[in-house]
């Protein structure tokens, strides 16, 4: 059983730095990545008789070190996984597109949505120190797992940097301090809907967080007032981060009721049942 664990990172400035180069790089190979796969479509597009086999991630990362690294020295400064790992990134995403269970692929702007990955020597120290490539030490604020790991995940949310990873277990060897854990044969029926976030067959309703409209006001105030500033300047990146700061507060209060309802399913039911709905255009 895999089981994720995300908690926040302690940086200081030379960190930060590197991260943001590592977050560089990913986005950078990500978008010519995206790029010359477009090209690749577009030319079997026009020309069905002539046509290129479509590259598979490895050979995306040949042709990124025979052509896009010799050209950018600043590639070399982070770890060689971060192009290899947004590249196969990349190519899994194609993949969803081509099975018709994601769009197209977008390119990559700086400052949104700012991650890479990172594989290796990724190795947990202590109960709040991980070792990763190139970078080093980085520490944590909460008690890490002590597991075995082979990659991680470090993202950016407005102005804090969050480490991710996956690690397997044995669910026969997780032990569970409060045995009111264990929820028995108690089944229940989840209903979604707007309105309210759910409504559970025993009649208990669910509300919605609707942070986004409590907050909407607010916002949009911050953008109004941000509308004139000179982009790229210092006031402007002040601006923009305070910006993020409020719609990284909506999507916490979003994901904490989301959290709260699924607790509270899976303390008390031991099966839940939610309803199936049929898309337009499905079969059946």
């Amino acid at each position: 059983m895999l089981l994720g664990f995300k908690t926040e990172l302690i940086l200081n400035n030379q960190q930060r730095t590197a991260l943001m180069k590592h977050c560089g790089v990913a986005r950078h190979a990500w978008n010519w990545g995206l790029a010359l796969t477009k090209q690749i479509l577009d030319h079997n597009k026009m020309n069905p008789d002539a046509k290129i086999k479509f590259p598979t991630a490895i050979d995306l990362h040949k042709w990124l070190v025979a052509l896009v690294k010799p050209e950018n020295k600043w590639y070399y400064e982070c770890s060689k996984s971060t192009p290899q790992e947004a590249l196969r990134a990349l190519r899994e995403s194609w993949k969803r597109c081509f099975n018709k269970t994601a769009a197209v692929p977008k390119f990559k702007k700086k400052g949104k949505h700012d991650s890479f990955t990172l594989e290796g020597t990724v190795k947990i120290l202590s109960s709040n120190k991980i070792q990763v490539p190139v970078i080093g030490v980085l520490r944590t604020y909460e008690r890490l797992p002590q597991v075995l790991i082979k990659s991680c995940t470090i993202s950016r949310q407005a102005d804090r940097w969050f480490i991710s990873f996956r690690f397997d277990v044995n669910p026969d060897s997780i032990e569970y301090e409060d045995t009111w854990f264990f929820p028995g044969d108690s089944v229940v029926g989840v209903d979604l809907g707007v309105k309210n976030l759910a409504t559970l067959s025993t009649g208990q309703v669910i509300t919605g967080a609707k942070s986004y409209k409590k907050y909407s006001a607010k916002l949009s105030r911050m953008q109004w007032l941000n509308r004139d500033q000179i982009i790229g300047s210092s006031n402007w990146k002040k601006a923009q981060m305070r910006i993020a700061r409020l719609h990284r507060k909506i999507a916490n209060i979003r994901k904490d009721t989301l959290h709260k309802l699924t607790t509270l399913l899976a303390k008390n039911h031991g099966t839940v049942v939610i309803e199936q709905l049929r898309r337009q255009g499905d079969d059946g």
